[in-house]
């Protein structure tokens, strides 16, 4: 046998070197889909250790795949054209393909896409040209390469009214017309990065570095597909907070698709390194005082994170085991955030930033175009470091890795730029009616956006501020004409657990005009819990349910307890 995954596709024929091939599709399990076993012909199967077998599969997907998203024109921007876009990590490649849908393989692929005329076909590999379609005048065929191995979880299709525009000597923005400009000025800084990823981590292997602008449906802040990263579009507007979004895609280049985990358990590796490397790029590019103050802020979403999953939930383990656990409901901030705090603290029990670095960079050449796991990886952290084994086992990996709820050391972090923040949040904690005078537009004036977005989170870990405080502060901030989504989602929550009922229609309004997951579900959660309108946000939810992502519908239906 030869098994491929397979999830609702429907197989119509395959052959292996032209000759009829025997296939059977599997019982389908829940989450995973239904196993594709293929039986080669008789001679081929005797000899195919030693023939090259070229299988082909002719099949459809299914309308509800879940890769795919099929948006109608009025679902994008320039409302005229259908638009179609794939999320394959983490299982979803088979939904789409027939693969071998795990990390722990790896290929290049080729690919051509006939789309009609009027639309452009873009995929997570190198452009090879375009050509009419033979067969049908009114379409063109794509041609991508993509020559450097990678797992299928990166195969990624997009087809839209696109256009690009040219950013650096190897990246152009992609999106719609409508905001490609406003696309091309935020992303000015790609190359600068690229090159400071560089430094850190060696040569950029995948030739272009392409981002492309996704409707607001998109899931995600980023997937870093390779040559091709996809970026949600709520980080325009985004007063260059979201060079924190576009540096961590740029760092998923070494760890992940260059390094990848070899299974979902392992995800803190490409996760953790790859915040590692993103706030290395930070320090490069702005200061040491920012990459601390990150730090500062992950280990909040990390707090959030434990807090929403309970403390004894294994899947805050940093190595978590997902046997017959769907991944996409494990999904969370504990690989990337735990995991930069394990890589943290050996930075400060090793030697510092350059020295770590150093161990980091030296383990993404080692195991370049390869896979690995936590023990691997562990095994070399001991060989590198030969000379500090001692410090090494001082380490309680076990609890690091194997045991769930808050990592176990909290790494003192520089509290330079946080201090301002926390200071403006105690003040508002601690006003008194009679205080509210005190506070003026000058308070927000002297914080950065980083420091703005800090200071809300810091007020969203306190006790719901009475309503007359969230009033004065939209009376003095003017918070709610922030067009900074990071700003505004933090500012809704804020509202709504005041329990500031115009600001009902106006948080169920983000949560349905954009569809990251980040944003939409804790939105949705917000005004779910103010009872007064559990009902609304559970009907707001079923009207835009068909608009959402279908990985978001099932996370939120889930969090408004909603059964199928």
């Amino acid at each position: 046998y030869n098994t491929l995954d397979s999830k609702d596709l429907k197989i119509f024929k395959v052959s292996a070197n032209g000759q009829a091939a025997q296939f059977e599709v599997g019982t389908k399990h829940k989450s995973k889909g239904s196993p594709l076993e293929i039986t080669l012909p008789f001679e081929l199967s005797r000899y195919c250790h030693k023939l090259h077998v070229i299988v082909e599969i002719e099949y459809e997907t299914s309308p509800s795949a879940t890769a795919l998203q099929w948006l109608t024109p009025t679902q994008t921007v320039g409302k005229k054209h259908p638009y179609l876009f794939s999320q394959c990590q983490a299982t979803h490649c088979r939904s789409m393909i027939p693969c071998q849908d795990s990390p722990s393989v790896k290929h290049t692929y080729y690919a051509q896409v006939s789309v009609p005329k009027e639309l452009v076909a873009l995929m997570s590999a190198l452009h090879d040209g375009q050509v009419p379609d033979p067969s049908d005048s009114s379409r063109v065929i794509y041609r991508f390469r993509q020559p450097v191995p990678m797992p299928s979880y990166l195969i990624a299709i997009v087809v839209g009214a696109l256009e690009s525009r040219e950013i650096g000597p190897r990246s152009r923005v992609w999106s719609e017309k409508e905001n490609v400009d406003e696309a091309a000025f935020e992303f000015s800084e790609t190359e600068t990065m690229l090159k400071t990823a560089e430094s850190l981590a060696g040569p950029y292997v995948w030739g272009q570095y392409d981002l492309l602008v996704m409707p607001p449906s998109f899931p995600y802040g980023g997937m870093e597909n390779p040559c091709l990263t996809f970026v949600t579009p709520t980080v325009l507007a985004g007063d260059k907070s979201l060079a924190g979004v576009i540096a961590h895609e740029i760092s998923h280049s070494w760890t992940g698709n260059l390094v990848t985990n070899r299974n979902w358990e392992h995800f803190w590796l490409n996760e953790g390194h790859t915040v590692y490397i993103e706030r290395m790029i930070a320090r490069c590019m702005e200061s040491e005082h920012l990459r601390q103050f990150k730090g500062i802020g992950g280990w909040k979403e990390l707090q959030e994170s434990v807090n929403q999953f309970g403390a004894n939930n294994v899947l805050t383990n940093l190595v978590p085991n997902l046997h017959e656990v769907d991944t996409d409901e494990a999904f969370s901030s504990v690989p990337y955030e735990k995991g930069f705090a394990l890589l943290y603290h050996l930075e400060e029990l090793l030697g510092g930033p350059e020295v770590f670095m150093g161990f980091v960079k030296s383990y993404i050449q080692l195991f370049a175009y390869g896979t690995v796991t936590t023990e691997e990886w562990k095994n070399y952290l001991f060989t590198y470091f030969k000379d500090k084994v001692d410090i090494l086992n001082k380490v309680d990996w076990n609890a690091w890795m194997h045991t769930p709820g808050m990592a176990p050391v909290k790494p003192k972090y520089d509290t330079t730029m946080a201090d301002a923040c926390t200071a403006l949040c105690q003040r508002w904690v601690k006003a008194k009616e009679e205080d509210l005078a005190s506070f003026t537009e000058e308070d927000v004036k002297k914080l950065n956006s980083p420091q703005l977005i800090e200071f809300m989170a810091l007020l969203l870990q306190e006790e719901p501020l009475p309503l007359s405080h969230v009033k004065k502060m939209q009376e003095v901030y003017q918070l709610n004409s922030v067009k900074n989504a990071e700003v505004r989602f933090r500012w809704l929550r804020i509202c709504v657990r005041a329990h500031w009922e115009e600001a009902v229609p106006l948080a169920l309004k983000m949560a349905t005009e954009q569809g990251r997951m980040k944003f939409t579900r804790p939105l949705f959660k917000e005004v779910y819990n103010f009872s007064k309108y559990s009902d609304k946000a559970l009907n707001t939810f079923k009207e835009n349910r068909g608009a959402l992502h279908p990985v978001t519908a099932m996370l939120v239906a889930k969090d408004l307890k909603i059964n199928g």
